[in-house]
C-alpha cells in the first residue's frame, strides 16, 4: 500500500460500510466530518450505488452549509461509470459509460441463470434482486433494501459472491464482472471499475493520483476497492464508518489543518 500523502489534495471514499452502513443514511457525525474535510480538500465519493442512492445516503444528509462547498464535491456512482458535479443549483451528470441493450440483456440473463444454478437465488428478498443502473447491472442477493444484519449474515466469508462472480464472468468475457457490496455482484463495460473512475477523476480535476488518498473497506484482492490500490493510489483501509470517522478526526483532519497553517 502506498505511503499516505501528508496533505492530499483530494480524498476519495467508498460509500457503503466506509462512510455509512450499507444502503443507509450518513450518521450526523460523519456528515459534519465531511463538511470539515471539504474545507481542507477536494472530496470524491465513488461507490457501486446509483445516483439516487448517493442523494438519499449522502447529499440529502449533509447540513445546509455544505452546499457552499459542493463545487469541491465529486460524485461517481456505479463504480465510477458515472460522474456528477454540482452546477446551477443542481447535480448534473458529466458522463456515463452506459451498457448497450444487448450487453444489459446478456448480463441480466447470465447472472440470474448462474445464481439459480448455484442455489443463490433467494425467494424472500427486500426489493428486486436485479437492477439495471444504465452503466451497471447489479445483482443483490437479498434485494436493495435488505437490512444490514441480514446482508452481513448472508455471505460472511465472501465465498458465495466469489463463486457467482466467477461463473458469470465465464459467460461474459467481454464485460467486467466483480464482487460489489456485501451481497452484490456488479457488471459493467470491460475495463470500467473504480480504477477507471479514479483515472478519469485525475484527468478531469488535474489532481495527480499520488496527490490523492482513497479510503475504503474492501481493499482486499477480492474487494471492489482493490482496483484503486492496484492502480497505485495511496489508500487507507477501514472497517466501517466509525473507523473512518475516527481516522478523519484523529489523523487526517489534523494533518491537513497543520499543513495549511504552515503553508
Amino acid at each position: 500500500m502506498s505511503t499516505e500523502p501528508t496533505a492530499p489534495r483530494l480524498v476519495a471514499f467508498d460509500l457503503d460500510d466506509t462512510l455509512a452502513p450499507s444502503k443507509s443514511p450518513l450518521d450526523p457525525r460523519m456528515a459534519d466530518l465531511l463538511v470539515a474535510l471539504l474545507a481542507e480538500a477536494e472530496v470524491c465519493v465513488i461507490s457501486g450505488g446509483q445516483f439516487g442512492q448517493f442523494r438519499m445516503q449522502l447529499v440529502d444528509r449533509l447540513p445546509a452549509e455544505a452546499a457552499d462547498a459542493f463545487d469541491r464535491l465529486h460524485l461517481m456512482p456505479t463504480c465510477g461509470t458515472q460522474y456528477w458535479r454540482f452546477g446551477d443549483g443542481d447535480w448534473v451528470q458529466q458522463y456515463a459509460e452506459n451498457l448497450s441493450d444487448d450487453e444489459k440483456s446478456r448480463a441480466l440473463r447470465a447472472v440470474e441463470e448462474q445464481a439459480k444454478a448455484h442455489g443463490l437465488w433467494e425467494s424472500e428478498t427486500w426489493g428486486p434482486i436485479l437492477e439495471d443502473r444504465g452503466s451497471q447491472i447489479t445483482f443483490s442477493a437479498l434485494g436493495q433494501a435488505a437490512p444490514v444484519a441480514a446482508k452481513s449474515a448472508w455471505d460472511p466469508t465472501g465465498e458465495k459472491k466469489s463463486t457467482l462472480r466467477a461463473a458469470v464472468a465465464e459467460l461474459l468475457p467481454d464485460l467486467e464482472v466483480r464482487s460489489g457490496g456485501s451481497t452484490s455482484v456488479d457488471i459493467t463495460r470491460k475495463g470500467i471499475d473504480k480504477a477507471y473512475g479514479m483515472n478519469r477523476l485525475a484527468e478531469l480535476t488535474g489532481v495527480g493520483l499520488q496527490e490523492m488518498l482513497f479510503v475504503g473497506d474492501r481493499l482486499d484482492e477480492a474487494g471492489n476497492d482493490y482496483p484503486v490500490l492496484a492502480l497505485g493510489v495511496p489508500c487507507h483501509a477501514v472497517e466501517g464508518w466509525e473507523d473512518t470517522a475516527a481516522y478523519l478526526e484523529g489523523e487526517l483532519l489534523p494533518r491537513l489543518r497543520a499543513a495549511r497553517a504552515t503553508a
